[in-house]
């Protein structure tokens, strides 16, 4: 997998210099919901809309994998744990409200944070506690290592995705938590990039994928619609994301 080649623009370089100093999730750009059905003119017109911003995002993600911050990949993964099945603005909330947590916290305390800020606070505050137990085990939660040794890309979301001793990534979440963190190539398939591709008739339901092997089959089928409207693999998510949405956030 290729990273996108970005010429950081003044706006950008003050956004990472924000985001890293502050060591938190950063606020969503907004934008405006596209209205009416999604097709390839869509696609290319909203790009063109939004690609500073979409590029400056990107950039804000690679910052994170430079910067090689344990502490900000496990905020990021637990993040994911709080935007499965949610909203991505009740991740940010939820993370807001553990981070001086989230190192030691206890699934009381995790849960009693949470409590009116996520709809699933005692499930969550499980999820951190059992996956922290698990990494501290496996790399004394040094994340950055961890992944970065790993040669092939596939083998290294299949180990997130597929590890009992982490809960709460799936596939999708997987691909969301390595995308933060910069590692670019992966097909985040959350509903609403469902939704286009089901309108763009390229799948037949925006169901979402149920195992490994039909989430490959979805995400292949991305990348060449990626070669269809010439726009890169990354963005192209954020694309479709934003015409959903409103917003250019992941």
């Amino acid at each position: 997998m290729q990273l996108i080649d970005i010429t950081m623009t003044d706006r950008t370089i003050n956004s990472l210099t924000l985001s890293v100093a502050k060591n938190k999730i950063s606020e969503p750009l907004n934008v405006k919901k596209t209205s009416g059905p999604v097709t390839i003119g869509t696609i290319k017109a909203v790009h063109r809309e939004r690609r500073d911003e979409i590029r400056s995002r990107l950039a804000e993600f690679r910052a994170v994998k430079a910067e090689r911050c344990a502490d900000r990949y496990w905020e990021e993964m637990v993040y994911c744990f709080f935007t499965g099945g949610c909203s991505a603005r009740m991740g940010l909330r939820s993370v807001e409200a553990t981070r001086p947590l989230l190192k030691e916290g206890s699934v009381d305390e995790l849960a009693s944070a949470l409590t009116g800020v996520h709809r699933y606070p005692n499930a969550r505050a499980k999820y951190v506690v059992y996956s922290r137990d698990f990494l501290n085990g496996d790399c004394e939660m040094r994340l950055p290592e961890r992944l970065a040794g790993f040669d092939d890309d596939f083998a290294r979301r299949d180990w997130l995705a597929r590890e009992k001793g982490i809960k709460g990534l799936g596939y999708k979440e997987a691909s969301h938590f390595l995308r933060n963190i910069g590692y670019l190539g992966y097909a985040i398939l959350d509903k609403h990039v469902l939704r286009c591709l089901a309108e763009l008739k390229i799948i037949d339901d925006p169901k979402p994928p149920s195992n490994r092997a039909r989430y490959l089959s979805v995400e292949e089928k991305v990348r060449r619609l990626t070669d269809k409207v010439e726009i890169d693999f990354d963005e192209l998510d954020l694309v479709l994301w934003s015409i959903k949405t409103g917003s250019v956030l992941k």
